[in-house]
């Protein structure tokens, strides 16, 4: 079966490399009557990335040629020197004015490639209740983005994050069945990464990047979590106002340890503190960013961490300035109370929130008193325990989008990937969707049943070979092994607690 060149052009290309193709199946071209975009004008710091490659066979052919689609030549040049120049204005300087509506390419740009770091933290999550290597990272520290195909985002991971689940909250943790497992009482949450030097002169700065990790089982989370405002001085984080509360759930997963494990033996904020404290002091001599990132509940701890960094006065350089602190946060819950959020403003914390207006956990907690209703929450003088959210909203609508299934199924509203997608298409209020870099649109059934049936896209496509199982030298198959996890915690962890005074008793 033939394919012209013009029947190619109709087909979704990729504008990310770690995806997988159905190499095999026909794909009839009178379902595509939409043309993609292929202008690629967005290209951002995308430019070291490697040419989409898409392999187009008719049924019954297995080896045909790979077709390679270069982006123009310089396309993404001009947006490196912009964002050279406007890294600021991107990460708040200004509150994003003027820059949502229409939205500005070069946002888009950045905010793609944060919510692609995020998504990282979900693609390299081994959530396989057979395996002994459940809730860990699937890959070692150094080839985590070898191992997704993600190397032109040109960064260097630097520490991976663990959490104790000793906290009781089954649908973040995953439940091991394997009596041999990694760990028995911590999860791999997210990751810290700095931007390469060859990024670094791209970006305009030296980045420090936290990326943090949503719940596997996407919605369910919202039930266990949800419980009480408390003091965020009662989990050992200071403040001088009291009444700065955030959600209970949230700031035990933040502080919570466990001594006697190898993983958690430091919380994820003495993890996180002391690394971006490290970071600080090695690129002191340099421009710097922190920017923090993640979906769902990951976008909580995020916002917490953002928090804490700046609270803690870490983000202070060594010339006395603060260096700039931002939120990247897709999907995410309310963290906190009206104290939080003056306290996290005034600390000069700028949070950027994407949301999808069918998605119900940016509305929660504090369904009733939020900042919908300062009212009333004035009028009962409820401030203190009422959930308000922080920072800008990025409003985006899945029902805008051509591509989408019409359903309120709340596992599609939370996508992460359906968020990237809307994203994509969102060039300001009113106007039409287009997609504007090409984004491929079969990333958005990666995990869920989101596009309509007609792009012929497998709901839930993305697993693991086999599962992960191998023929063994005897014929037997069996669950593969991998290299021994030796990703715990950095040499400097306890000097630079120690430097911070937070250092623990030594383990």
């Amino acid at each position: 079966m033939a394919i012209s060149l013009i029947n190619v052009q109709a087909l979704p290309l990729t504008s990310t490399s770690n995806i997988y193709h159905r190499h095999k199946n026909s794909i009839p071209t009178s379902i595509f009557p939409r043309k993609f975009p292929h202008r690629w004008p967005e290209i951002g710091v995308f430019t070291t990335k490697k040419p989409a490659i898409v392999n187009v066979a008719s049924q019954g052919t297995s080896n045909s040629s790979p077709l390679t689609i270069n982006k123009p030549p310089g396309g993404g040049t001009n947006i490196d020197k912009a964002l050279e120049g406007r890294w600021r204005e991107i990460h708040g300087e200004n509150n994003w004015a003027g820059l949502l509506d229409p939205m500005d390419p070069l946002l888009r740009s950045e905010l793609t490639r944060y919510g692609e770091m995020s998504q990282a933290c979900y693609d390299a999550f081994d959530f396989d209740p057979y395996s002994k290597y459940c809730g860990s990272c699937k890959y070692p520290r150094d080839k985590l983005f070898v191992g997704l195909e993600m190397e032109y985002h040109g960064y260097e991971v630097t520490r991976y994050l663990y959490a104790t689940s000793n906290v009781k909250l089954p649908n973040f943790f995953s439940q091991p069945k394997n009596p041999n497992v990694w760990s028995k009482t911590s999860n791999w949450i997210g990751f810290v990464a700095v931007s390469s030097d060859e990024m670094s002169k791209k970006l305009g700065r030296r980045d420090i990047v936290i990326c943090w990790r949503g719940t596997v089982t996407r919605v369910e989370w919202v039930h266990d979590w949800m419980v009480f405002l408390k003091p965020i001085t009662e989990n050992g984080i200071p403040t001088s106002d009291p009444n700065v509360k955030v959600e209970s759930g949230f700031a035990d997963l933040y502080t919570d340890k466990d001594p006697s494990c190898r993983y958690s033996k430091f919380s994820v904020r003495e993890q996180v503190l002391s690394e971006v404290k490290h970071q600080m002091e090695v690129h002191q001599d340099e421009e710097i960013s922190i920017t923090t990132t993640g979906h769902s509940l990951g976008s909580a701890l995020a916002t917490l961490s953002a928090f804490d960094i700046a609270n803690t006065g870490l983000h202070i350089g060594r010339n006395g300035q603060p260096v700039p602190v931002s939120v990247f946060s897709f999907a995410g819950p309310r963290v906190g109370n009206m104290q939080f959020k003056d306290r996290l403003e005034g600390l000069g914390v700028k949070v950027l929130r994407v949301v999808n207006v069918r998605d119900v956990v940016p509305k929660t907690p504090g369904v009733i008193l939020n900042e919908n209703a300062m009212g009333l929450i004035k009028l009962t003088h409820a401030e203190a325990r009422s959930y308000i959210h922080v920072g800008v909203e990025l409003e985006l609508d899945q029902k805008n989008s051509p591509y989408l299934k019409d359903t309120d199924d709340a596992g599609c509203c939370h996508d992460l990937e359906g968020y990237l997608h809307l994203l994509d298409g969102y060039h300001g209020k009113g106007q039409k969707f287009e997609l504007a870099t090409g984004r491929d649109i079969a990333l958005v059934n990666k995990s869920c049943d989101f596009l309509k049936d007609e792009y012929l896209i497998p709901p839930a496509w993305q697993q693991e070979r086999n599962k992960g199982m191998m023929r063994g030298e005897d014929g037997r198959w069996i669950l593969a092994e991998r290299p021994v996890l030796l990703d715990d915690h950095p040499d400097h962890t306890h000097d630079r607690l120690k430097q911070l005074g937070l250092a623990p008793d030594p383990q």
